[in-house]
């Protein structure tokens, strides 16, 4: 035992938290794997490969939704049951669960452990995190808890179920799927039946937006609201940069996707339908498809342009420390700041009073740069394997990197090349392309303590 904890002690000091963050996901990766695997979680005449059931668990963990099979036909209830467990745990995070664990069994949360969350959670500051960590994770529980009871009465009172207990299986799988993004579809119609509920659509909008909002931002929202109700306080609350970046901008992508999706359907599958049809779906659309997964019609009736544009809006994906993948909607956000900066002669980036850091922006465009170039050679090596159409090779690569599910329909049909590529791809949008990246920066390298000469390059 004491061997054990030497060599233990030995790798986390040789070992990043990044490193370890990324070694823990992948660690989950296998014990989901192991646990799909059981006899008990699938049903009778279930089948599947070896690699596809390593895909399902890949998917399952980073919370994206695709599958190259049927759910519903490899898996009984104890399956969706262990899937909606796993759902938690890739979307709220390992960190997040294991520190909740720590808490309900009043165990020390070391220094070591609190850099982890940290790291996990993507947050600047070490002060708070265990804090945030509770907070956030009693917010995510009630509300899968409370709309799972909404929902679940709401389908009975359809008669959409014979019995209460079915529609209370469905009721908390849709409030999980909702808040968690992971849009695993176990019916194969997904909300397709409830497209014209406009007010249960709503609800599913909501807590799509909650759930890809960013942690930080529901934790400063909860001081927000303790601090106007409590008396004794005066004042004004100050949120953070962060926090007003990533609504400011998750509410300009959802506004600005609903409008652009609106006006591409336009003569296309919305020219038939009625103005409150439009623009429920148009808005439906733009949340789902920045991470949720979830789905009212299909999307072979969209136009091509449309398609292009959700694999736009699936690439962004969602805010950075939240339940979604992508490049993050604060990456994009500050490298259009940075080029509007650029554009008007501004050496800095101001916005909301506050300068951005150089640093920040130097990351925004290396992030977004190698997202690109990652996903455009995922592009071009599924169409050397695949014999699928160019849109829809767009399409798969978008979703997965965006841990977003959708799919055209060819994700059961890839190759053995192409469902490795997409594993792959589905793995870097959970962790993050920048941790991808500081994974191989070894602890013990430092920046050189020396500046070499600045000499002009002709750039255009």
């Amino acid at each position: 035992m004491k061997s054990i904890s030497r060599a233990w002690l030995k790798v986390r000091e040789n070992t990043t938290p990044i490193q370890l963050i990324v070694c823990a996901y992948f660690g989950l990766i296998i014990i989901t794997f192991a646990l799909l695997s059981l006899p008990f979680f699938r049903n009778p005449t279930g089948v599947s490969s070896p690699l596809d059931t390593f895909f399902m668990a890949v998917s399952t963990v980073s919370v994206t939704g695709l599958t190259t099979v049927p759910i519903n036909e490899v898996y009984n209830n104890y399956g969706v049951v262990l899937l909606e467990i796993l759902f938690q745990v890739g979307g709220l995070g390992v960190t997040m669960l294991a520190t909740v664990g720590m808490i309900f069994t009043r165990r020390r949360i070391s220094l070591h452990q609190r850099q982890l969350i940290q790291v996990d959670m993507n947050q600047p500051r070490l002060s708070g995190t265990v804090r945030l960590v509770y907070s956030v994770f009693g917010l995510m529980m009630a509300l899968q808890l409370f709309f799972g009871i909404i929902f679940a009465g709401y389908f009975y009172l359809k008669s959409d179920f014979l019995n209460f207990k079915e529609a209370l299986f469905e009721g908390f799988y849709t409030s999980i799927t909702a808040v968690t993004n992971a849009g695993f579809d176990i019916t194969g119609s997904s909300l397709h039946p409830y497209r014209h509920d406009y007010l249960f659509l709503f609800f599913v909008i909501v807590l799509i937006i909650v759930g890809g909002i960013g942690f930080p931002v529901l934790a400063e929202l909860r001081e927000w609201f303790l601090f106007r109700f409590n008396t004794k306080k005066s004042g004004r609350f100050q949120f953070s940069l962060f926090v007003k970046l990533a609504v400011f901008f998750a509410a300009l992508f959802f506004v600005l996707g609903a409008v652009l999706i609106f006006l591409a359907e336009l003569q296309g599958k919305f020219a038939s339908q009625p103005l409150s049809e439009k623009v429920m779906t148009a808005l439906f659309y733009s949340a789902s498809t920045r991470n949720a997964g979830l789905q009212l019609d299909a999307l072979t009736d969209f136009r091509p342009v449309t398609l292009l544009l959700f694999s736009l809006l699936m690439f962004i994906g969602a805010s950075p420390s939240s339940v979604g993948g992508g490049v993050r909607t604060t990456t994009i956000g500050i490298l259009l700041l940075y080029l509007y900066s650029f554009i008007r002669g501004r050496k800095d980036v101001n916005i909301f009073g506050r300068r951005i850091g150089h640093d920040d922006i130097q990351k925004a465009v290396v992030v977004v740069n190698l997202s690109l170039l990652l996903c455009g050679l995922a592009v071009l090596l599924l169409a050397a394997t695949e014999k699928q159409s160019l849109t829809a090779l767009i399409f798969e690569v978008a979703s997965a990197f965006g841990t977003t599910g959708l799919s055209l329909g060819i994700t059961g049909s890839l190759s053995v090349v192409g469902k490795i590529v997409i594993i792959v791809l589905m793995f870097i949008g959970r962790v993050g392309m920048l941790y991808m990246l500081m994974l191989f920066i070894s602890k013990k390298e430092q920046e050189a303590n020396y500046m070499y000469p600045v000499e002009q390059v002709i750039i255009g």
